[in-house]
């Protein structure tokens, strides 16, 4: 269901990214731009059901990891699921839910907030579990190369998030004169590493890769063949 949920995602966003009105460079453009209605008309359906989808996907991924999670007793280590779960339902939440029917004030910015931060923490604690039980246990290998190991793999991860939130805290002290990344700021020369919306992109591609291979990973060690603890 993981693979699929990540195909779902970048078949929509990538629809909805063709049938945007105007010029559409991502590298200056964030994803929201193809969500709304009065954005995209022709291709914000695209966006929102890719993003549905894969959301229910996730969802059905993470209730599967906690079952696993469950049947060998490690819910107490598996603090990621709950993450995710939570980060796949405002998914769903914030793609589903019109604006006006929220009863809070800037809701869908609060769901979408949740989401990420759901994924990323789920993700990245994830990849250091399995990256700690994937490794071949050797008799000379410290206990403490294998956390490292794990630590820089989850890392990775957790890079462009952390890239992305401190350049941006660097445009908005150094460089108070530029408003929201859009398409004026490639026509000003500002380099595309201090932009947020390409940072965005980057983080949903190594999302989607990180959570292809978590879930072969799972995959792999609860077949019949090599079931190991989650």
């Amino acid at each position: 269901m993981a693979p699929l949920g990540v195909l779902a995602f970048w078949v929509g966003i990538l629809t909805a990214a063709r049938r945007f009105p105007s010029e559409y460079d991502w590298r200056y453009m964030t994803l929201s731009s193809l969500l709304y209605p009065e954005r995209n008309p022709a291709g914000h359906l695209w966006a929102s059901a890719g993003i549905v989808l894969c959301g229910c996907c996730g969802l059905c991924w993470a209730g599967a990891l906690a079952r696993d999670a469950a049947g060998h007793g490690a819910q107490a280590r598996a603090v990621g699921i709950p993450a995710l779960r939570l980060g796949f339902f405002c998914m769903v939440g914030c793609a589903l839910l019109p604006e006006r029917l929220l009863p809070i004030p800037r809701g869908h910015e609060i769901l979408a907030l949740s989401a990420f931060f759901g994924l990323c923490f789920g993700i990245v604690q994830l990849t250091f579990r399995a990256a700690q039980l994937g490794l071949p246990r050797h008799p000379h290998r410290a206990g403490e190369h294998r956390r490292l190991y794990a630590a820089a793999l989850a890392g990775v991860a957790l890079s462009p998030v952390l890239l992305a939130g401190g350049l941006q805290a660097y445009v908005t002290y150094a460089r108070p004169e530029l408003p929201w990344v859009n398409l004026a700021w490639r026509a000003r020369g500002v380099p595309v590493y201090l932009s947020f919306a390409f940072w965005q992109w980057v983080t949903c591609v190594v999302f989607s890769a990180y959570t292809i291979m978590l879930s072969q990973a799972t995959l792999t060690r609860t077949s019949p063949s090599g079931r190991s603890g989650p």
